[in-house]
């Protein structure tokens, strides 16, 4: 699996990290897409229907109209330059991806001790973790 740290490039990662890792606390967590477009329309008014959803996160659709990317950065609780293009986005990104630690450290799944030990480490130091991070994600069974 990729990493997931850093939301990827292309609208369907996007779209897909933004699921998996900034869902709503206080919305019960998706099983399909039927009930991930009825979470996003009862929170935003926004009708979103599932064969949407479906398009956006496997790339059958990367061209959403603005309203949908309104809704979904509503429901995500991101910009919406979020979902602009690479170059545009990269600040942004990293924003979005401070947000998704932050909500893991105030669930108790990521100890803040952890991400304030990482901020301390020296560069040489903080490549050999990160290497080690990758390899852990990209071989775990999803």
């Amino acid at each position: 699996m990729a990493n997931e740290a850093m939301p990827p490039g292309t609208l369907a990662q996007k779209i897909e990290w933004l699921i998996r890792n900034m869902w709503p606390d206080d919305v019960p967590r998706p099983r399909n897409n039927v009930e991930a477009a009825a979470a996003i329309t009862n929170a935003t008014g926004e009708n979103m229907s599932s064969t949407t959803i479906w398009k956006l996160r496997t790339g059958r659709q990367d061209n959403p109209q603005f309203r949908t990317l309104t809704a979904l950065a509503s429901f995500f609780r991101v910009p919406i330059g979020y979902f602009g293009s690479p170059t545009e986005a990269e600040p942004l990104e990293e924003d979005v991806t401070f947000a998704a630690l932050r909500r893991r450290v105030a669930r108790g799944e990521i100890r803040h001790e952890v991400l304030r030990a990482l901020i301390g480490l020296d560069e040489q130091t903080r490549r050999i973790v990160d290497g080690m991070i990758l390899s852990a994600t990209d071989n775990r069974v999803t």
